[in-house]
């Protein structure tokens, strides 16, 4: 048998493992990857995945195992991907945006099996594994480092370490271990099994077309789960040339755009408004550009707007990482006539309401907490059933998302249930302030918190950032929205601010604008 077809014909039919193998008996020579620059073909992919699996079972690993990585997006990470889909091993992609003391207790948390590092981010690592007690075995990614020499694993007996065979994978072994940052709270690391990403990608591949003449361009962090399940893990099943970017650079994702004729991507919100400001978007030759996706956050019309004059029609979605992520989806054709919906539920995800005063669902057209149920949900917390229990309901997974449902099925975020808060005994959600205020020609980005008052309890503050070099006031803004929603939603607060903290997928953090609210209240 041949390191390409090393997967096991005994592995479940939803295994992914059996993706990258299948391709590169079909197109061996197809381009798999382009690392800035430096490509490889699926055929060499599959060969340095299998070694890698092998070499891996033979030091003891064994499947259910977690393989922790700190490195940025990369050929030599694709490999360990692929490597731990063909072992049964579980992927744990650790963000090195973190500091040495976050990273430490994310890995007695996770506690993986092996640490993978990438040389970069080297001292970061050895940094967080001296603050352990009991460390992991730890590694350099590439083929002078784990693939040339894997560290025996420190949990397996001699047995394993002999090299006996290991049984097949299986469509429930986990596959992604993602661990979410969250805006507030511990992090938790979310289980994602083969089957998990299987149907996923199966969903989105039903929604988006992705061919193997198609080139996708993929900047996210790989710590992400969007980084694998919207778009590149359905461009390695179709065969199609990924474009691997480290960062993003919008002056040089617009050149790559043009020079590679990039035919789909996936970004957030942030990026498409980084590129559109870029002074280089107004004549950059974005036409080969057919597969836009959004995520992470709402897209402003405005912003949608800017990109479909430029002949780009940008799809957008809701997602959750516990659903692996793919929820909703507006299609860039809809996308018109609907602003501010997110869409329908994707094939084979099943999406209701509950009401949040009865708890029973909405039938029709409505408002209440979002739920998802289908094949494509997390099995869990690592190590936490309590909050497993709490997230999983009779098979449903709850959003904490309050959402509005219309007529067509079609449905819009209204805010997060954490989020609302309550005025002189009215509930208030953010997000419904939050498109007011956006739909002020001068505003470019907006987000709205709740804080105490000693008055009403709880009141409002607007975080505005307006348009570059737009000249804007916080009364500007009240006079605004007096007249197109009720007096006790305007905010009593506004704070016309440069930018909002975002984290990394681009979502706004709250608890920080919060605290900026308490601080200055009596200046806005």
């Amino acid at each position: 048998m041949t390191h390409a077809t090393w997967q096991s014909a005994d592995a479940g039919a939803h295994t992914i493992g059996r993706w990258l193998t299948d391709r590169a008996r079909q197109e061996p020579d197809a381009v798999a990857i382009d690392d800035r620059g430096v490509t490889i073909t699926y055929g060499a992919l599959a060969r340095r995945s299998s070694d890698l699996a092998r070499t891996l079972q033979t030091a003891g690993y064994a499947p259910g195992d977690r393989v922790a990585t700190l490195t940025g997006n990369s050929i030599d990470h694709v490999v360990v991907f692929f490597a731990c889909a063909q072992a049964a091993l579980a992927l744990v992609p650790l963000s090195w945006r973190l500091t040495a003391i976050e990273l430490a207790d994310l890995l007695e948390r996770v506690d993986p099996a092996i640490l993978l590092v990438e040389d970069e981010y080297s001292a970061l690592g050895r940094d967080a594994v001296s603050r352990l007690g009991t460390p992991p075995p730890v590694a350099e990614l590439g083929t002078t480092g784990v693939e040339a020499a894997v560290p025996l694993s420190v949990r397996a007996d001699a047995a394993n370490n002999s090299g006996v065979a290991h049984r097949p994978v299986r469509d429930d072994d986990p596959l992604l271990i993602i661990v979410t940052s969250g805006s507030a709270g511990q992090p938790k690391a979310v289980v994602l099994t083969h089957a998990s990403c299987f149907w996923n990608n199966l969903a989105l591949g039903q929604a988006v077309e992705i061919t193997s003449s198609d080139v996708v361009l993929a900047t996210l962090p790989q710590f992400h789960v969007a980084a694998w399940n919207i778009q590149p893990l359905l461009a390695w099943r179709a065969g199609a040339t990924v474009v691997l970017e480290r960062s993003f650079q919008p002056s040089r994702v617009l050149s790559l755009i043009t020079e590679r004729r990039v035919t789909a991507m996936m970004g957030v919100p942030t990026q498409y408004l980084l590129l559109a400001e870029d002074p280089a978007f107004a004549d950059t030759d974005v036409s080969s550009l057919r597969a836009a996706m959004s995520g992470g956050s709402a897209m402003p019309y405005g912003l949608w707007r800017r990109w479909a004059d430029r002949g780009v029609g940008i799809a957008q979605g809701y997602g959750l990482t516990e659903a692996g992520p793919n929820v909703l989806m507006l299609r860039a054709d809809e996308a018109e006539a609907n602003p501010g919906s997110v869409g329908h539920p994707y094939p084979y995800v099943e999406v209701g309401l509950r009401d949040i005063v009865t708890g029973t669902d909405v039938v029709g057209p409505g408002t209440g907490e979002l739920w998802v149920r289908g094949p494509s949900l997390f099995v869990g917390y690592l190590g936490d059933a309590g909050s497993s229990a709490e997230a999983l309901v009779d098979g449903r997974l709850t959003s904490g998302d309050l959402a509005d449902r219309d007529a067509a099925g079609r449905f819009r975020i209204v805010g997060r249930l954490k989020d609302l808060y309550i005025s002189g005994g009215e509930n208030i959600a953010p997000a419904e302030i939050e498109a007011a205020i956006a739909s002020h020609p001068l505003v470019e980005q907006v987000a709205v918190v709740g804080v105490p008052d000693e008055v009403w309890g709880e009141v409002g503050a607007a975080f505005v950032v307006p348009r570059s070099g737009a000249p804007l006031t916080a009364e500007e803004i009240r006079t605004y929205l007096r007249g197109s929603i009720a007096g006790f939603k305007i905010p009593k607060y506004v704070h016309v601010r440069a930018t909002l903290p975002r984290t990394a997928l681009g979502k706004i953090v709250r608890p920080r604008l919060q605290a900026d609210a308490m601080a200055n209240r009596g200046q806005a």
